[in-house]
C-alpha cells in the first residue's frame, strides 16, 4: 500500500515483492546499434528497406539490394547494393517478408500480436515501484510501471492478433478501455481516458504453432521463445524472441552464423562474444554518480543522474554541446526531463533524421506527453533545421505533418479531454 496507494483493499488477498531490472527499451536498442558502430566496426544505415536479396552464380545469399527511404543528399539513386559472405535476417515482424524473398512463397511462420500502452500522471496512478495487476477473467496480467524520471506512470500491455499493416499497429479505443478497465478493477480512484497523456503500439514476433496461422488460438499464450534457422540459400534468419533475451538471441544467432563463413575464416573465428562485450557508456558511468560531480557541470544531482542513466559515460559529452548555449539545458518539451541539448546530440550521434526521431524515439516525448510534443513540435524544428542543414520553411512542414498525424493517433485511439466517454472506464472495469 506503500508503493500503490490507491489500490483496492477490499480485494487484496496478497502481494509478492521482487527485484527486476529497468530499461529504456528505445535507449537499448539504440545503444547496440551504436557500439557496434563506434566500437566494433559495423556500418548502420538508417531508413534503409531491404528490396531484394542478391546471389551468386550457384544461388547462395551473398547480400541484398537496398533503398533508402528519406532522400539522399546529392545522389539521384537511392538503391545500395550491399555484399556479405553471410546475410541474418533479423527483421523482427518482417522477417517472414524477407525469407520470402530467398524462399518464393511467404512463409507464415509468425503471429504477430499487438501490444500498447498508455501514460497517465502519476498524481492519478500514483506509484513508486513498478506493479503486477492480475486480469480478472483474462487470465493476463499488467504492468503499472513509473517512469524512471519525472511524474509519469505507464501502463501496459495489451495481447491480441493483429492482422493489420506491420506498419501502423493502430491503438484503438477497445485497447485503451481495456487498460483503464483492468487499472480501474483493482484501484479505488479510477482513471479515464481523459486522465491518458500518451500511447504507443507495437508488435510482437510471435512463432506461429506449427509454423503457420492459428487464428483461433490466443497470442497470449503463444511462447516468446525464439528461433534461429538457416535456408538452403544460406540466409539465417532468427524469429520470436524478446528483448529480455536480446543477447542469447544473438549469440545463436551469430554461432549459427559463422557456420556458413568460407572455411578458411571460420577455422580462425570465435563463437560469439556477447556475453564479454559492454555497451558503449557503460564503463565509468558509476563515477560520474559519485558527490559533487552534477554540481562541476552546473546541474542538480537528479537531473544530472537522469542524463547519465540515458548517456553513460558519455553524459559530459552530451553537456558540451551546451557550453556557452544555457538555453540548450532547458527542456526540450515541457513535462518532460530530455533537455534541448539532447535533441542535438540526437542528430549529431544518433542519426535522428526527423522530428518523429527526436521526439519519439530519442527523448519518449510523445509516448509521455503527446499535447505539449504536439505544442512544441514547430520550435523544436527550428532548433534542428540548421544541424539537418534544411530550410526552416521545410522544418516547419514537416513538424505541422508530425503535429497532425499524433493528433490523429490520438483521436483514433480516443484519448483526451474531449473524446473521454463519461463512464466508460467503469463499465470496462465490470466486463
Amino acid at each position: 500500500m506503500a508503493h500503490l496507494p490507491t489500490l483496492r483493499t477490499d480485494r487484496l488477498v496478497a502481494g509478492f515483492y521482487y527485484y527486476d531490472a529497468w530499461a529504456d527499451d528505445a535507449r537499448l536498442t539504440l545503444t547496440i546499434a551504436r557500439t557496434a558502430a563506434l566500437d566494433h566496426g559495423a556500418v548502420v544505415a538508417n531508413y534503409t528497406e531491404v528490396e531484394d536479396l542478391l546471389r551468386d552464380p550457384t544461388g547462395k545469399v551473398t547480400g541484398a539490394r537496398v533503398r533508402s527511404s528519406v532522400p539522399v543528399t546529392g545522389s539521384d539513386d537511392a538503391t545500395l547494393e550491399v555484399r556479405a559472405s553471410v546475410v541474418v535476417n533479423a527483421t523482427g515482424v518482417w522477417a517472414d517478408d524477407v525469407r520470402a524473398l530467398d524462399e518464393g512463397a511467404h512463409p507464415h511462420s509468425l503471429r504477430p500480436a499487438k501490444g500498447i500502452h498508455i501514460t497517465v500522471p502519476r498524481s492519478k496512478l500514483p506509484a513508486d515501484i513498478a506493479a503486477v495487476i492480475p486480469v480478472p477473467k483474462d487470465r493476463r496480467s499488467i504492468f503499472v510501471v513509473p517512469w524512471s524520471d519525472g511524474e509519469d506512470v505507464y501502463v501496459g500491455t495489451t495481447d491480441t492478433a493483429w492482422e493489420g499493416p506491420l506498419d501502423d499497429p493502430a491503438c484503438l479505443p477497445e485497447d485503451v478501455d481495456y487498460l483503464i478497465g483492468a487499472v480501474n478493477g483493482a484501484v479505488d480512484t479510477p482513471i479515464s481516458r481523459a486522465d491518458v497523456t500518451g500511447i504507443w503500439a507495437g508488435l510482437r514476433p510471435l512463432l506461429a504453432p506449427g509454423g503457420g496461422h492459428h487464428v483461433s488460438e490466443r497470442t497470449a499464450d503463444l511462447s516468446r521463445r525464439h528461433r534461429v534457422r538457416s535456408s538452403q540459400a544460406g540466409l539465417v534468419t532468427v524469429t520470436g524472441g524478446k528483448l529480455t533475451t536480446y543477447r542469447r538471441m544473438a549469440e545463436d544467432t551469430v554461432d549459427e552464423a559463422l557456420k556458413h563463413l568460407p572455411a578458411a575464416a571460420r577455422s580462425g573465428a570465435q563463437r560469439c562474444r556477447t556475453a564479454r562485450l559492454a555497451l558503449r557508456g557503460a564503463r565509468g558511468s558509476a563515477e560520474l554518480l559519485a558527490p559533487g560531480v552534477a554540481r562541476r557541470h552546473g546541474l542538480d544531482e537528479d537531473c544530472f543522474a537522469a542524463l547519465v542513466r540515458r548517456h553513460g559515460n558519455e553524459t559530459p559529452a552530451v553537456l558540451e554541446l551546451a557550453a556557452g548555449r544555457p538555453e540548450l539545458l532547458e527542456p526540450l518539451v515541457p513535462g518532460v526531463p530530455q533537455l534541448r541539448v539532447e535533441a542535438i546530440w540526437a542528430v549529431r550521434q544518433e542519426m535522428a533524421v526527423t522530428l518523429d526521431d527526436v521526439l519519439s524515439r530519442r527523448t519518449r516525448a510523445t509516448l509521455r506527453r503527446a499535447g505539449a510534443a504536439i505544442e512544441v513540435a514547430d520550435k523544436v524544428g527550428e532548433l534542428l533545421c540548421g544541424e539537418w542543414g534544411r530550410s526552416s520553411g521545410d522544418v516547419a512542414t514537416e513538424a505541422r505533418a508530425f503535429a497532425e498525424e499524433l493528433s490523429s493517433s490520438l483521436r483514433r485511439a480516443g484519448v483526451g479531454p474531449d473524446t473521454s466517454r463519461a463512464g466508460g472506464a467503469d463499465r470496462a472495469a465490470e466486463m
